[in-house]
């Protein structure tokens, strides 16, 4: 199934921005990858007049953000947080850095500022969930399979925990798969002990995160026994061994193992579709 078919018809915006923004690390260059790309993704299909990024942890920061934007030039700013789940960061860093005073906010320069929602939070991500889990497991069939939504948990990311609980009781509900289990890295259900709460032949994990890195290159395969602790090749070289459509043979099961959600391509969709419901928002009250 397509997402686009999903997608309203979305009008150019030739006075409007889009503005996408991402948490971002100091230590992990491929946390902004997911982002940049779908950014330049959007940029090639001219919607808006322009498209830039800004992040927390990474340059241009959310400060330097506001003054991305010609005033004379564009006069709608959209926002989007490309992030899994409402919390600290949507209801609070991100409107304070970049002062916004709520859902839409006038500038003194004349500039409207319409804020969106995470993408993570939009009902096209359970498609994509889904997608990735038969992209990765092709021909595996779902009634013979159980599918695992990882999130880290903890007390620290109370909120993403809710958005893959909520995540697997969708795709529970359609009765396609043996089983559907949100799990986690730091809290129970653990993704440990993946062996013990399925019983199916076939397995397969997606990660619920924005991007790749260190939990999903290292920690969850570790955790998964499908890879050792404290191996050191590079990021990229992890990823490229790590996430295979061959499926590790476990105690004569198959376990399949997707790459984050974030960093599937059709994210770029859902970022639109934010971006022009908030867009909608403002033009409702105008």
């Amino acid at each position: 199934m397509d997402v686009r078919r999903f997608l309203k018809l979305v009008t150019p915006q030739q006075n409007g921005a889009l503005l996408i923004v991402g948490h971002g690390s100091t230590v992990n260059p491929e946390s902004s990858a997911p982002t940049l790309a779908h950014a330049a993704e959007i940029r090639s299909r001219n919607i808006f007049a322009d498209v830039q990024c800004a992040f927390w942890k990474e340059e241009p920061s959310l400060r330097d953000a506001i003054y991305l934007f010609d005033p004379d030039r564009i006069k709608n700013v959209c926002v989007v947080p490309n992030f899994i789940s409402e919390g600290y960061f949507t209801q609070t860093v991100i409107p304070r850095e970049l002062e916004l005073n709520d859902k839409i906010t006038k500038r003194a320069n004349g500039q409207i500022w319409n804020y969106g929602d995470p993408v993570g939070n939009h009902p096209l991500m359970t498609e994509l969930l889904m997608q990735r889990a038969r992209d990765i497991a092709p021909g595996i069939p779902e009634s013979e399979t159980s599918l695992l939504i990882v999130a880290h948990g903890t007390d620290l990311n109370e909120n993403s925990a809710v958005a893959a609980k909520r995540e697997a009781e969708r795709i529970r509900a359609l009765g396609r798969y043996a089983n559907v289990l949100n799990v986690y890295m730091e809290e129970f259900p653990l993704v440990s002990d993946w062996n013990v709460l399925t019983s199916s032949p076939n397995v397969v994990v997606v990660p619920f995160f924005i991007s790749d890195g260190l939990h999903s290159y290292e920690d969850i395969p570790v955790l998964l026994g499908i890879a050792e602790q404290g191996s050191t090749p590079s990021r990229k070289e992890k990823g490229d061994a790590v996430f295979r459509k061959e499926p590790y043979r476990i105690d004569n099961r198959s376990l399949f193992y997707a790459s984050s959600i974030g960093t599937d391509p059709r994210v770029a969709d859902i970022i639109v579709e934010e971006a022009t419901a908030a867009a909608r928002a403002n033009d409702s009250i105008n």
